[in-house]
């Protein structure tokens, strides 16, 4: 969407980022490595030209927001998408289908991470996307933070 409306944007996923093993001791989901890798990529997109950067992963608390935010070097809008825990429970069964120790941390993740977000109120705002398509969250994303 922000392609076609012809603002020079990328998009980092945070889950990827993270992705190496073994984890430090003390930072279970690799928190140090994303924030490490998201520091060289976002400055790497923005000196290419990029105006606008969509990170698309969790922010567990207000101190990791301020790390993000710090890392990218510029405010962060942070967007909370919720989904209705039946419909989360359905997806991740699709999604791990094939891996049923990951599906079963998935499902009793969700409901604990559902807490954790609630508690922490990182997120400027949120967006049901239980029943939406894709483009309708990311048109609600968009508009509701101003970028177009």
């Amino acid at each position: 969407m922000l392609a076609a409306a012809r603002i020079p944007s990328a998009v980092i996923d945070l889950d990827g980022l993270r992705q190496s093993w073994p984890a430090p001791s003390g930072d279970r989901f690799n928190f140090g490595m994303m924030v490490r890798n998201l520091r060289s990529m976002s400055g790497n997109y923005l000196a290419a030209g990029a105006t606008r950067l969509v990170l698309a992963g969790v922010i567990e608390d207000l101190d990791d927001r301020k790390l993000c935010a710090e890392a990218v070097g510029i405010e962060l809008s942070v967007c909370r998408l919720t989904v209705d825990l039946p419909v989360n429970h359905q997806r991740l069964a699709r999604r791990h289908e094939s891996e049923p120790e990951a599906l079963r941390w998935h499902l009793a993740r969700a409901g604990e991470l559902a807490g954790i977000l609630d508690r922490a109120a990182v997120d400027d705002f949120t967006v049901d996307a239980t029943r939406r398509s894709v483009g309708e969250v990311a048109a609600d994303v968009i508009t509701k933070v101003g970028w177009l």
